[in-house]
């Protein structure tokens, strides 16, 4: 249900900040989330509209997206905008920023959800796909950040939330490409975080473990989900929330924190040794590779 006890975002002086405190004014203002056809985007998309958030709904099935805007609008009385983009190719970024300018769309929350892992030998991983995995994990994700943080810092308030994962806290041999762009996303949001901590935008990296989307069917394994798969929902209530305390990253779950932390008390290679015997594939397979909105 809508309120307005929350002061518009634009009415906001840009001189006098919003403190990064208290919860997160979603009623009434516009969350962009990408990925939102499926998983942890659609179920963000879902929460977001039951707080009051209009929406932007990003991703490249937009059959699904439309039906998910329809029924949005018709449960929660919010705004929800489409935009069918291929974030994995060359100046996507650029193009969404440029496509919500041209609809007249502010966007107070930027949820960087999209993204894909692949598991098997990295030689034997398809070139495209791979150079696409980091064309869309961190290309489009930085260039977003980028392109829309300045209007949030204009307005001296503003949101963004992007989905890293547990396994950017330590190398990842069979799965290289998408560990390393998640530590990408754990760093380069924790620095942002601090820069604008002052400035009236939160920034949060979301670091999950696995979670109960279909990521793991379209890789074709389950050998990449280390422990218990969370249920989407929980793990999105659990990222909101700390948005709301102004956190710079959460882990959700004491497993999935242990597992992230446990490799500052030992040397690396202990750790590689660890997760190189864990992650190698059980048999000889083509690597697969998903397009979901999410993976661990």
């Amino acid at each position: 249900m809508q309120t307005t006890s929350a002061q518009p975002l634009a009415h906001r002086p840009a001189s006098t900040p919003a403190p990064r405190s208290g919860a997160f004014p979603y009623a009434g203002h516009r969350a962009l989330v990408t990925g939102a056809s499926s998983g942890l985007g659609e179920v963000f998309a879902r929460e977001l509209a039951a707080r009051g958030m209009d929406l932007i709904l990003v991703a490249r099935s937009e059959d699904r997206m439309r039906t998910l805007a329809t029924k949005l609008q018709a449960e929660h009385g919010i705004q929800a905008e489409v935009i069918a983009l291929d974030l994995g190719r060359e100046g996507a970024g650029r193009e969404l920023h440029a496509r919500c300018q041209e609809k007249g769309l502010r966007v107070d929350l930027l949820v960087n959800n999209a993204g894909f892992g692949s598991h098997g030998a990295f030689e034997s991983a398809s070139f495209a796909r791979q150079h696409e995995q980091v064309m869309l994990n961190v290309t489009a994700l930085a260039d977003a950040c980028h392109l829309f943080l300045p209007d949030m810092l204009a307005r001296g308030v503003g949101g963004i939330l992007n989905v890293a994962s547990i396994a950017g806290f330590q190398p990842v041999p069979y799965m290289a490409i998408y560990g390393a762009t998640k530590a990408f996303v754990l760093s380069f949001t924790e620095a942002l975080s601090e820069e604008t901590r002052e400035r009236g935008v939160r920034v949060l990296a979301l670091c999950p473990g696995p979670v109960q989307t279909a990521f793991f069917d379209v890789v074709g394994t389950k050998q990449a989900a280390v422990g218990p798969l969370a249920p989407a929902e929980e793990v999105v209530l659990r990222a909101l929330k700390a948005l709301d305390q102004g956190r710079a990253s959460v882990v959700p779950g004491w497993r999935n924190w242990f597992q992230a932390n446990m490799t500052r008390f030992a040397p690396r290679w202990v750790g590689l040794r660890v997760a190189g015997g864990m992650m190698k594939p059980r048999a000889a397979s083509s690597p697969k590779a998903d397009a979901a909105s999410v993976a661990p």
